[in-house]
């Protein structure tokens, strides 16, 4: 009886320990809840970096969106996150490769129109995105480097 308890506890352990092994080897898939907060902080990031002037960085956090804004479209099926937004980003990259602060401060108010537009097609249209008001990121210069 002691020897089919003992296989029987040996028996266990191995199933629970090969079950946390599968799951450990599966990736961990941000849900769209923590890629959205990525964005949002994305979306501030470029408003400072465009509105300073400092274009390389204003360039690598519409590259950071676009890859963003993809995962979402591959989450929730279909292209509707490009039809909102696809637009804004391209006239972005436009006017950052321009270092064109008129134009970039339109763009960047139309993708915020495109990222309301995808909320309320979404039932979430209580979530309002706009320019930032406050810098949160006191930690990080947005002025061009030399």
């Amino acid at each position: 009886m002691k020897i089919f308890a003992l296989f029987l506890a040996v028996a266990v352990f191995l199933a629970v320990a090969k079950g946390h092994a599968e799951d450990a080897a599966e990736p961990n898939e941000p849900n769209i809840g923590d890629i959205m907060a990525h964005q949002q902080q994305r979306h501030i990031k470029l408003w400072f970096a465009g509105h300073g002037g400092n274009w390389p960085l204003a360039d690598f956090e519409i590259d950071k969106l676009r890859d963003g804004f993809d995962d979402v479209n591959r989450l929730i099926g279909g292209d509707t996150v490009n039809k909102t937004v696809g637009a804004a980003l391209i006239a972005l990259e436009k006017a950052v490769e321009a270092k064109d602060r008129e134009a970039f401060a339109r763009s960047f108010d139309d993708l915020s129109a495109g990222c309301n537009a995808c909320h309320r097609m979404l039932d979430h249209a209580f979530i309002a995105i706009q320019r930032p008001t406050a810098q949160p990121f006191a930690d990080q210069s947005f002025a061009p480097q030399k």
